[in-house]
């Protein structure tokens, strides 16, 4: 038996736009996304001699064939044609659910990096990626890591220039978006504010911190405006310092970006309550 572990880097977008809707009923988005140092811890062993197992350390979580690690493991060893004599995923949550953080996803990316190298590697980034659009969106991206720009539902992937270290503080309040409804209210809403995702990409190009932080734009907030907690959460930021503020993916969880490991640390204290809760972290 063999012991493999793997980091699994939450996501956020910097950049969230909806576009057209698709003949598959799936729409088409654009996305500036970013690795975050908020991470799960995933170990898996290999040749168990047993049936199949997952277990997690968060109760809600499924510990079966549902979970998106699982399902990564399952098409990775249809992908190269043989599999393990047993196997074991073992999941340490750090990431909330239903945040739009892609932990799910994460999981699932991390597997897939860990048993390509039990492996021995023999299958590229680019094939690890079309892999993870099998199980999810946000996986290929959560395989690739660093920033890039997603388009289509999120598998088609452009490496952009490494973001600079951005000190942010992430809060989840204790509320969920369904996703498909979300894209349904954006159906029917007007959008009075869409991102300028090329001028994202030239202040990453230019390393401007401050810049970043002003383009920071996710269509998805104005299908939750009637839902106080998300513009609360961004106004305390900005309140403490933020150099600005957007909620990631279609929620609830809510980003701002800092200028200093001190005063993300400051701030994560001051708006940690017992139903908000607040994380520090950093690009990677």
């Amino acid at each position: 038996m063999i012991t493999l572990s793997e980091r699994a880097c939450a996501k956020i977008n910097l950049t969230l736009d909806v576009l057209s809707k698709r003949d598959d009923g799936y729409h088409d988005l654009r996305s500036v996304m970013q690795t975050v140092s908020l991470c799960d811890d995933v170990e898996i062993d290999v040749d168990t001699g047993r049936p199949w197992k997952l277990t997690c350390d968060a109760a809600s979580i499924p510990a079966d064939e549902r979970n998106l690690a699982w399902k990564a493991a399952r098409v990775f060893f249809d992908r190269i044609g043989r599999g393990p004599d047993g196997i074991e995923i073992r999941i340490r949550k750090r990431i909330p659910s239903e945040a739009g953080l892609a932990g799910g996803s994460a999981d699932a990316a991390a597997v897939l990096r860990a048993l390509n190298r039990w492996a021995g590697a023999s299958l590229s980034t680019e094939a690890l990626c079309d892999l993870g659009a099998l199980v999810g969106s946000d996986v290929p991206f959560c395989v690739l890591g660093g920033t890039a720009l997603a388009e289509g539902r999120g598998e088609r992937l452009t490496k952009l220039p490494d973001a600079p270290e951005l000190q942010l503080v992430i809060c989840k309040p204790p509320v969920a978006f369904a996703t498909p409804a979300l894209f349904k209210r954006l159906d029917s809403v007007e959008i009075r504010e869409q991102p300028d995702t090329d001028a994202m990409r030239q202040a990453l190009q230019d390393g401007d911190s401050v810049k970043i932080a002003s383009l920071l734009c996710n269509v998805f907030e104005q299908a939750v405006s009637d839902r106080p907690e998300i513009e609360a959460i961004k106004a305390a930021l900005l309140r403490h310092g933020a150099l600005g503020a957007s909620m990631t993916g279609s929620g609830s969880a809510v980003f701002g970006i800092f200028r200093s490991p001190e005063d993300a640390k400051s701030t994560c204290k001051a708006l940690r309550t017992n139903g908000l809760q607040t994380f520090t972290a950093k690009t990677v």
